[in-house]
């Protein structure tokens, strides 16, 4: 664990700028090294020697530790050439030597959204329910939000190992009952990218982002009435475990989340003692034994910490979800019943409706002059409004109608308005389709959707005086339908492992409103001076603190669950149609979704709390998952930590028999059959469940054979095993079908998605 405070300011700096020089020279570059910790040789006292001895012997001395890795993993982090990095993994006892990575951030209404306002009497109030922690990895705390008032709350659990760190523009004194832990991590950010800057970040915990306090605000944040926007989403905004504690670990900076910094906050998260594990980051998809956050969530996995991630904002396309790991809860996108319209009317008397959070000087109510971007600029680039590129003569005292892409949505504004425009509409392109995100604009903007914004184009670049003008109606709510999916929600299947469905589930997380930094404006944008306590954003970060928050909930009423038992709940309650009738609508799509966009379907926690049955894990079951997809011993002992032998040549292993609460099927093209395994968990009373199950690809069904097809249970505990098979006719390959399983008895329903894909 690193030392906070021991050298001067100046002497942490200079020492990280001569590390950045000499990385530069040397073509260095962050690696993780593996290793198998009972094969320390007898000649070092501890494992640093160990590690000091190896990096000398391949590098010469010019290498050196980053980070040690005690208890999620076994090895180290330091900055070597790649000839270094080859020379040591050749070493006896090294088993993996993976390069670091990159991460990004997957950058109220949802509690009564959820139903959790009508639900608050099946958790507890007290007691437990203020014992759980949840931690967060992000960009930090801005601890003065009142997100983080820990009004009623009792003395820090006993059993909680973490503080608050301290360090510039953040004290010790601002933790509390709440906030109970507040750390950060530079190491490996500052070996690769050199110091940070101070005058962007703090180098402490403090959150100069906002991503993270708008992320542990909404896991588990206080209620806060009279929380808004600007005056839009006028409310009480609490999390989804307002009691929640929150332990937050700035893993994130300017320049990037890498994995070396990720790694240990995760292994300080656990060694403090959180219940669950938040993680709104991605870095694109690889072999889970590289796959740094993969790694730790295992580790945390045996410890009985539920870990939830963003599954990414690069939908709709398929296959482009991250954070697939089956020990991993993998969250999508979707709306929910709250909108902030804003109706554009052009001259010719056509009238469309955007979205916007703008908050200011209106416009005048007669018609305003409009402009193509493209048609206002020299540059290729001038219909997307990037900075520079707009004529102020053409644009002066005109709405400006912008092309969604490449540069930020607000940022276009900022071009307009120094540009000298009166406002601003944003159209999407065919990339963003009709998908609607609404924006805290800097001069009186909207977004539309495509159809609409080829409807504008076309009348801004054909009327000889075309006209505009926008009107803003504040806070709608009751939107019907809701949920649908978010277009840029990731998608399935899951590309390092097909046979395990991914996403899991999807929750909230377009428009959310949550507590924020004090050091950004609502833009995110440095331009931006306007403050404000709570923002609106969208994306899986914001999916993914809701089922965080869920489980710490499900954590707190059921104290001896797993967190597979957790998911298999959060999973098995989650509902696929609307009320009326109906499956849930992808917005990219208008059609309804498929289970590889929302795999269970759309969380529903009050349901969650009492699933009746339960598809449990333990990591014995996951060992023989890695055993199943034939990943090498040293593969497997460098994810696990456990003994390079743990698969077996007597034994038959199959990805099939994993006791997930989702099936994903793979058929050949010339047709075929696949069976599999599952095995439930009563946590209800005794009941008898009766199954039905279905699935097809268009008008060519797949048989889908259940044995046996009647489950009865006598008492809590008791487990129950069957047989799922499923047979197709030939399809092209590619192909995807969908379907359905359900066992139900007079209290409970227990589904679970089906995915059936020729290959």
């Amino acid at each position: 664990m690193r030392c906070h405070g021991r050298r001067s300011a100046a002497a942490i700096f200079a020492v990280a700028v001569l590390a950045a020089a000499a990385a530069a020279v040397r073509d260095e570059k962050t690696y993780i090294v593996h290793v198998s910790r009972s094969a320390k040789p007898s000649t070092f006292a501890a494992h640093a020697d160990w590690y000091a001895s190896s990096l000398r012997s391949v590098s010469g001395g010019a290498a050196s530790v980053i980070y040690t890795y005690d208890t999620l993993l076994h090895g180290y982090s330091a900055r070597l050439t790649p000839a270094e990095a080859q020379a040591l993994e050749a070493q006896p006892g090294v088993l993996l030597v993976n390069p670091e990575t990159r991460y990004e951030l997957h950058t109220t209404r949802t509690p009564e959204f959820l139903g959790l306002d009508r639900a608050d009497a099946l958790f507890p109030e007290s007691g437990t329910a203020s014992d759980v922690v949840v931690g967060v990895l992000d960009t930090g705390v801005w601890p003065e939000r009142a997100s983080y008032d820990d009004a009623g709350l009792g003395p820090v659990p006993a059993a909680w190992k973490g503080k608050c760190e301290e360090g510039s523009d953040f004290n010790a004194s601002a933790c509390n009952r709440k906030l109970i832990g507040a750390r950060f991590f530079l190491a490996g950010y500052e070996a690769s990218k050199g110091p940070v800057d101070k005058s962007k970040e703090s180098r402490s915990p403090r959150d100069n982002d906002g991503h993270g306090t708008h992320t542990s605000s909404t896991a588990a944040g206080s209620a806060v009435r009279g929380a808004d926007l600007l005056g839009y989403a006028p409310g009480t905004a609490k999390g989804m475990a307002p009691r929640a504690r929150v332990a937050t670990y700035k893993v994130c900076w300017v320049g990037g989340c890498f994995s070396s910094d990720i790694l240990k906050g995760m292994e300080v998260a656990v060694s403090d003692g959180v219940d669950v594990l938040s993680l709104s980051l991605g870095g694109g998809t690889s072999d889970y034994y590289r796959d740094s956050i993969a790694i730790g969530a295992y580790s945390a996995m045996e410890k009985g910490i539920f870990v939830s991630c963003s599954a990414g904002n690069a939908g709709p396309g398929a296959a482009s979800l991250t954070n697939g790991a089956p020990w991993i809860t993998t969250v999508g996108a979707g709306t929910i019943d709250r909108d902030f319209p804003a109706h554009v009317t052009l001259g010719n008397g056509n009238k469309y409706t955007g979205v916007s959070l703008y908050s200011g000087k209106q416009l005048p109510t007669t018609p305003v002059p409009f402009i193509y971007a493209g048609n206002a600029s020299n540059s290729s680039m001038g219909a997307l409004c990037m900075t520079g590129t707009l004529i102020p003569a053409k644009v002066a005292g005109k709405i400006v109608l912008c092309d969604r892409g490449t540069n930020a949505r607000v940022q276009k504004g900022f071009v307009v308005r120094d540009a000298g425009g009166a406002g601003m509409v944003l159209a999407n392109t065919a990339a963003n389709g009709e998908e609607l995100v609404a924006d805290a604009h800097i001069l009186p903007g909207a977004g539309v959707g495509e159809k609409a914004g080829n409807a504008m184009r076309t009348y801004a670049t054909s009327d000889r005086n075309p006209t505009a003008n926008i009107v803003f109606a504040g806070t709608k709510v009751g939107i019907q339908p809701s949920p649908v999916v978010a277009a840029f929600s990731s998608r399935g299947p899951n590309t390092v492992t097909p046979g395990i469905l991914k996403p899991d589930l999807i929750a909230p997380g377009v428009n959310i409103l949550a507590a924020w930094s004090g050091s950004v404006g609502p833009s995110g944008i440095a331009d931006d001076n306007r403050r404000t306590s709570f923002n609106i954003i969208s994306g899986t970060s914001m999916s993914c603190p809701h089922v965080s928050g869920l489980a710490a909930l499900l954590r707190s009423a059921h104290q001896d669950w797993s967190p597979a038992a957790i998911r298999s709940a959060l999973m098995t309650t989650a509902y696929t149609a609307y009320p009326s009738g109906g499956g849930l609508l992808d917005v990219a799509t208008s059609r309804p979704a498929t289970p590889l966009d929302i795999g269970a379907g759309h969380v529903d926690p009050s349901k969650a709390v009492d699933p009746g049955l339960v598809y449990d894990l333990t990591a014995a079951d996951y060992l023989d998952f890695l055993c199943a997809i034939d990943y090498e011993p040293a593969q497997i002992a460098a994810l696990t930590k456990h003994s390079t032998d743990r698969c077996s040549a007597n034994r038959t292993y199959a990805v099939s028999a994993l006791n997930y609460p989702s099936f994903s099927v793979t058929i050949p093209a010339a047709g075929g059959k696949e069976k599999h395994t599952r095995t439930v968990t009563n946590v209800g009373p005794p009941g008898t469940y009766k199954v039905t199950a279905s699935a097809a690809a268009g008008s060519t069904p797949v048989t889908v054979s259940v044995e046996p097809s009647t489950l009865a249970f006598t008492k809590v505990g008791e487990k129950k095993s069957y047989t799922v098979s499923f047979a197709a006719a030939g399809l092209p390959s590619g192909t995807n079908g969908f379907g359905r399983l359900v066992w139900s008895s007079d209290h409970h329903i227990v589904a679970s998605p089906i995915v059936v894909t020729w290959t």
